[in-house]
């Protein structure tokens, strides 16, 4: 594709790409409640671990054929990967201490501010009112959403315990920091000249090699049931290398704030399923939303290229 075609067909299917990957993210806390037994640290360090490493097996001959621009960005590079190796133990830790709600909001909502701050201090790119519409939409509905009728997490019980919620809260924050961070890594390596298979393969491969450690420490659990397993390898295959690979494509064709403001998508997808899946109830003002994170999509989905000269091709991903 060409970014330079005079029509808004590049940063459409960008953003369609994080939007299917946002919808297959949605999906991972309905799999999670199929295996209780396994803890939020060796459910995270499976989904990206494998996943990464996934990535990085379907982009081998892409990083072989771009490792000097790689290496030349190696400080970007392993910024990147140890994001993505944070990432997942900070948000299903997050979910874990504080609840599902709190935890979801807290990591969800704050990544697009965290990626809108990134590329204004890192790339001088200035907040453009149409994205903080869209993005201050996009939050409020997905806190209604995730509140809506969901009980107090499971870890704020006894009275000696009063600081996990708070750590849960915190942990929320790192996860949205660093996935705000590896989507903002990503997108400059891929907007360096790098394709987006080369940079998300060697960036979430590395953040890979560093959860294998966690898993080797935690993983047990996932192999005491086919149920267990069976999660674990859903979780690693779809959301995590598939989801991925598309958020990619995506990230070569519209700004990492825009994308992650797209994923509050996963909100919806995520209380859709429980409503159909688990069981769960969702009062109305849930429903209500639910159909405003869908209006902001609209908002923070681009209409059209930026101005300016055309740039040319994408790199082949």
């Amino acid at each position: 594709m060409n970014p330079g075609a005079g029509d808004f067909k590049v940063p459409l299917w960008g953003a369609l790409c994080v939007a299917i990957a946002s919808v297959l993210w949605g999906t991972t806390g309905t799999a999670a409640a199929f295996a209780p037994s396994v803890s939020p640290l060796a459910v995270g360090a499976v989904a990206m671990g494998i996943g990464g490493l996934l990535q990085a097996l379907y982009a081998v001959g892409a990083i072989a054929g771009q490792w000097p621009g790689l290496l030349d960005r190696w400080r970007l590079v392993s910024l990147g990967a140890a994001a993505v190796a944070v990432y997942p133990l900070a948000f299903y830790s997050s979910m874990r201490l504080s609840g599902v709600a709190v935890g979801t909001v807290v990591s969800i909502g704050s990544a697009p501010v965290a990626a809108a701050l990134i590329e204004r201090f890192a790339d001088g790119k200035p907040l453009t009112r149409r994205w903080m519409a869209g993005a201050f939409l996009g939050v409020t509905g997905a806190a209604v959403l995730s509140f809506a009728g969901q009980g107090h997490g499971q870890a704020a019980g006894s009275p000696g315990e009063s600081w996990t919620p708070l750590a849960g809260i915190a942990l929320g924050l790192v996860a949205g920091a660093t996935y705000a961070l590896y989507s903002w890594t990503a997108h400059r390596l891929i907007g360096g000249g790098l394709s987006s298979r080369a940079a998300m393969g060697t960036v979430f491969g590395l953040g890979g090699l560093l959860l294998m450690p966690v898993l080797a420490v935690t993983g047990a659990p996932l192999l005491e049931s086919w149920t267990n397993f069976s999660v674990a390898a859903y979780m690693a295959l779809v959301p995590m290398f598939t989801g991925y690979v598309l958020f990619g494509w995506g990230l070569a064709r519209i700004r990492a704030s825009t994308a992650t403001g797209i994923s509050l998508l996963e909100t919806v997808v995520a209380a859709v399923l429980a409503v159909l899946v688990v069981g769960e109830r969702l009062p109305l003002h849930g429903w209500l939303g639910a159909a405003v994170v869908i209006f902001s999509l609209f908002i923070l989905t681009p209409r059209k290229p930026a101005a300016g000269p055309a740039p040319g091709p994408l790199p082949p991903s």
